[in-house]
């Protein structure tokens, strides 16, 4: 399975939700699943955010080697799953592609989380508390992917045990 995030610019969000979902792949034993990202107006070429980077460190997940990248109708083809940072992002993906399977990632939060829904808010020009609470987002809405994911698998491997 080949699962696309994609947010503005490439360096904060999307890529540190790549790294998650690489993390919680492996945790699952999932290693069919490959992981990319890109962004809407992403300027080719450009680092992780250095915020993101610590921050993802501080949590075992490398980013230092990311590089950005737009978003095109490959990448989006390349993907089962296209997964928005915003409801914007989603629909930049469905403009290139309208029948492609593409979501928000915030919908992946349990029904009372305050943020179901609502998209991933841009930890950009923020500090490292800042960076923090996004991966703690991420995080919660890459664990709801994943069973999502899971379950369509028929349950196999959705609770990661």
């Amino acid at each position: 399975m080949n699962l696309l995030f994609v947010c503005t610019g490439n360096i904060c969000r999307s890529p540190l939700a790549e790294v998650i979902a690489r993390a919680e792949a492996d945790a699952r034993g999932w290693a069919e699943v490959c992981c990319a990202s890109a962004g809407t107006f992403a300027f080719p070429g450009q680092p992780a955010s250095g915020p993101g980077i610590a921050v993802a460190a501080a949590h075992g997940l490398d980013l230092g080697g990311h590089v950005s990248r737009e978003l095109s109708l490959e990448l989006v083809e390349w993907a089962d799953l296209v997964i928005g940072m915003e409801a914007s992002h989603a629909r930049g993906a469905a403009r290139l592609a309208p029948h492609a399977a593409i979501r928000v990632m915030t919908d992946f939060l349990s029904a009372d989380d305050e943020w179901r829904g609502s998209g991933v808010p841009d930890p950009y020009g923020g500090d490292l508390d800042t960076y923090e609470a996004t991966r703690e987002l991420l995080t919660r809405a890459m664990q709801g992917l994943f069973d999502a994911l899971g379950e369509e698998r028929g349950g196999r491997e959705g609770s990661g045990s």
